[in-house]
């Protein structure tokens, strides 16, 4: 692919003609705090079973979907499955991939579903991360393309994309399967998006612990940190925190040495990495590996701060993957498409959608110093003056917690603090369907129990309840059966009285 160049910098784009079809692009103007995913192909490697395919597909992507002139184009990595599909006409079951590198598709719950409905499975790499990098430097400039907008118009574009090679596959034309869109977290907020903005390109949503609301001052996120671990591990983590403050405080850095984050200059940097450390446990429902080992120490009278720095060694760092580098500010401004994942999504946060998740000014879990201040002034460090999330415009694109879109799915965890940030009501005015899994963490349904590793087929029997998991699945699958029978029956268009029905499960 030939090198072009976009406001003085090296960049991956081709100038070639447009070879996709025009399509009805949402309109406005350009407008999360971070959250962890669990460590997926990058960390895991290529372990047997883990992935159905890791065979790589390519396909040309629109640069800037709403200019008329700008005709650039950029190299975008997809992954498809094929296997299950009833040909020709099965479904095909598009999953978004999110805020990291892409490497394959999983083989948790939704490939179980797939068979199950014998469809496609396919999963395009979120624009800017992985190997769908538009330019080689990626400094603020070149990120002004990074939005959910343009990914869903990657999306669309993708979709159609698809379509058209399905057909060719099978020696027509003109003709749609049947497809149906899922997400998790963030890709489960892109998931409710797509069907609200394009309808007609979808059956129906699965938006899996979909963040769809963003939030300036997210102190709902430490709220439920704190009412999900009970009250002798939330004053645990709570007298961890005012001991590592007084420690800061008073000058003595070497507690950072204990946590393995003596690079981390900037005492908010390592406070976040502290408070991000905390909330996985309970994001992916597996409380008792922080809990356990800190209400006993607390009832032995044993260094709280040492058990809370084991639990981040072996578990968030060890198990779980995080990299310490990564909460160093100066680590965020690495411009190298290979070593800015954090950033790219930091960007988003600090653009886009906020999600600040700042200490609450009383009873907090977190330290205090994570506050909005510390917020702004990384996104202005890492990003220079210009980049805020004006969150207020973002609602008012997509609905907020009052999406308009209909046929989507919302499940989410009792646990998870992200469910703040879900649609959690619903209306006859407003419909979806709405399943809350009771003692669940972060995208249970979809990836089960544990995720870090991640286990094959997302098998429940390890969750903390299983038979709200299996049950919460059940009511997915008959959506999405319901869903498709409709959109088969009917046409993508058409809203029927059944299938806008609203209703508020809990299991």
């Amino acid at each position: 692919m030939g090198a072009g160049t976009t406001a003085g910098a090296t960049s991956r784009l081709a100038v070639v003609p447009l070879l996709l079809l025009p399509l009805l692009l949402a309109r406005g103007a350009e407008a999360v705090s971070l959250w962890r995913p669990p460590p997926e192909a990058g960390l895991l490697g290529s372990a047997p079973g883990r992935f159905l395919t890791q065979e790589e597909h390519w396909m040309s992507q629109t640069l800037d979907h709403f200019s008329p002139t700008d005709h650039r184009q950029f190299k975008q990595r997809y992954y498809e499955f094929l296997d299950y599909h009833r040909a020709p006409n099965g479904p095909v079951f598009l999953n978004i991939c999110g805020e990291a590198s892409c490497t394959g598709i999983s083989n948790n719950y939704l490939a179980v579903m797939a068979k199950k409905f014998g469809a496609a499975l396919v999963s395009p790499e979120h624009r800017y991360y992985g190997k769908s990098s538009p330019f080689e430097d990626l400094t603020t400039e070149n990120l002004r393309f990074l939005s959910s907008k343009q990914a869903l118009s990657d999306l669309a574009v993708f979709r159609q994309y698809y379509q058209e090679t399905l057909n060719a596959k099978y020696n027509r034309s003109g003709v749609d399967n049947s497809w149906f869109v899922f997400g998790g977290s963030y890709s489960g907020a892109l998931s409710a998006w797509f069907r609200l903005k394009f309808p007609h390109l979808t059956c129906g949503s699965l938006a899996s612990s979909g963040v769809v609301l963003a939030v300036y001052n997210f102190t709902d996120f430490d709220k439920q940190i704190g009412e999900s671990a009970g009250p002798e591990c939330k004053e645990a983590l709570q007298e961890v925190t005012r001991l590592v403050d007084g420690q800061l405080q008073s000058g003595h850095n070497l507690v950072k040495e204990l946590f393995g984050a003596k690079l981390l200059e900037n005492d908010g940097d390592f406070l976040y990495l502290l408070a991000d450390a905390a909330a996985i446990a309970f994001q992916y429902g597996n409380p008792d590996v922080l809990c356990s080992p800190l209400v006993e120490a607390k009832k032995n009278g044993t260094d709280l701060v040492e058990a809370f720095a084991h639990y981040v060694n072996d578990y968030y760092v060890g198990t779980f993957r995080a990299s310490v580098a990564s909460y160093d500010q100066n680590y965020l401004k690495n411009t190298t498409p290979a070593e800015s994942s954090y950033r790219l999504w930091w960007y988003q946060v600090c653009s886009e959608v906020a999600y600040f998740q700042v200490a609450p000014k009383n009873d907090s879990v977190r330290s205090a110093k994570i506050d909005t201040r510390y917020h702004l002034d990384l996104c202005k460090n890492v990003f220079g003056e210009g980049v805020y999330p004006d969150v207020s415009m973002t609602n008012l694109y997509y609905g907020g917690t009052r999406i308009a879109g209909s046929k989507i799915v919302f499940a989410n965890g009792s646990q998870d603090p992200w469910r703040h940030a879900s649609k959690q009501k619903s209306s006859e005015e407003l419909p979806s369907y709405l399943i809350e899994c009771s003692n669940c963490g972060h995208c249970t349904d979809i990836s089960g129990c544990p995720q870090a590793p991640s286990n094959i087929g997302g098998d429940s029997s390890k969750c903390s309840s299983p038979e709200a998991v299996n049950k919460v699945r059940k009511q997915i699958v008959d959506h999405i059966d319901l869903w498709l029978s409709e959109c088969q029956d009917q046409g993508r268009d058409t809203v029927t009285k059944q299938g806008s029905r609203w209703s508020i499960a809990t299991y």
